[in-house]
């Protein structure tokens, strides 16, 4: 399985990312207006908001690789919590394609989320 890969600082992410937990919920709505709901997973559920900004060429390439190797959101991959460094072995990207935006000469920027698979 493959890591993430950092920054040439070492970092993970830049800042202002996000770090999200809940649990996946259903709901299911009758005619008559009544719900009923109930957890699809009995733990929670992680997601990384990862806004990177100001990437060289060489980080937008490893980025724009390592996303076309996962295929998207059909890949897993390993990925270290920029907040307390745990490690989730199981993780994929929550999108399909790589909204990756060249603003200049040695200056990309990117958002990809990321969530932990159960």
């Amino acid at each position: 399985m493959s890591d993430f890969p950092t920054l040439k600082t070492g970092a993970i992410t830049q800042y202002p990312s996000e770090r999200l937990t809940g649990y996946s919920t259903t709901v299911l709505r009758f005619v008559d207006g009544s719900e009923q709901r109930w957890r699809e997973q009995p733990s929670l559920t992680r997601r990384w908001v990862l806004r990177l900004a100001s990437l060289d060429e060489s980080e937008a390439a490893a980025l724009a690789q390592f996303f076309d190797a996962q295929a998207g959101r059909a890949g897993h991959f390993s990925f270290q919590d920029p907040w307390d460094a745990s490690l989730y072995t199981d993780c994929s990207f929550e999108q399909d394609s790589l909204p990756l935006d060249v603003a200049g000469e040695g200056r990309s920027t990117a958002v990809v989320t990321i969530r932990e698979n159960k």
